[in-house]
């Protein structure tokens, strides 16, 4: 069986500048608010995931294949931390309540 990956379209990181006191939420926010292209690029290769059959998708899967991806095709590396794959979860969730069997999320243990 052939199938074909779909394209990601990647564009620079850009790294906020954030406030020392500043919760993982209100990183996550900055850094999802400077980079408006990662968010839809997850949505389209869980839509994808999904399309192909499967039940359920994980967003830290996700998160490394945008990496590899990022990484393959721009010799730069992903700058994003791995704290913001829940907060990716939730935000997804909350934009395709749809996925909500698809998606699971455990309860934060931080701000």
């Amino acid at each position: 069986m052939t199938t074909t990956a779909p394209q990601l379209e990647l564009f620079p990181i850009v790294e906020p500048t954030y406030e020392p006191e500043a919760t993982i939420q209100q990183r996550f926010d900055a850094w999802v608010a400077a980079n408006p292209w990662v968010i839809p690029t997850v949505e389209r290769l869980i839509a994808d995931w999904l399309a192909a059959g499967h039940r359920r998708a994980s967003l830290k899967q996700v998160w490394e294949v945008i990496r590899y991806e990022y990484g393959r095709t721009t010799g730069d590396r992903f700058k994003a931390n791995n704290d913001f794959t829940s907060r990716a979860a939730r935000l997804i969730l909350a934009r395709h309540p749809e996925w909500r069997d698809a998606i699971e999320t455990r309860e934060l243990r931080a701000a």
